[in-house]
């Protein structure tokens, strides 16, 4: 299972002949923060020309992440979904929060993509939400 961080960084980028400060949000799959930020610095390190600051890492609630085979998207979307399983000794519904990352162009591709994967679930779930995120790429675990 992976264990994913959000790193936030801050750095020059030039856009449209202009120096701008940006700051961008990724996610790394990481077993603690200082690895978190020794993996975020070495993948972006090569893309990134003069200073920068991380200014945040913190542990995500993301629990499953749904790629396209085909990366045409630009766009991730936050999915929260209520996990429904009955409290046997109580009698009642008890509903858990999950939260996905899908990667699609619409919230309607989300959508569909989110139900495409979740198709197999053993559990009822109802969708809570579905929004833009500010992630604009993820970096699982390798081995090299």
């Amino acid at each position: 299972m992976a264990n994913w961080y959000e790193c936030k960084i801050r750095y020059e980028k030039n856009i449209d002949g202009k120096t701008k400060k940006v700051n961008e949000s990724y996610l790394v799959d990481a077993l603690t923060y200082t690895e978190a930020e020794t993996r975020i610095l070495e993948t972006l390190c090569q893309y990134i020309s003069g200073e920068y600051t991380i200014t945040n890492i913190k542990r995500s609630r993301i629990i499953e992440i749904f790629t396209s085979e085909v990366d045409v998207y630009d766009r991730w979307y936050n999915c929260k979904i209520n996990i429904i399983t009955l409290d046997e000794e109580k009698g009642i519904e008890k509903k858990t929060p999950q939260l996905m990352l899908v990667h699609a162009d619409t919230i309607d591709t989300a959508l569909a993509r989110l139900r495409e994967g979740l198709k197999d679930t053993l559990y009822d779930y109802t969708i809570v939400s579905i929004a833009e995120s500010a992630i604009l790429d993820y970096f699982p675990y390798t081995v090299k």
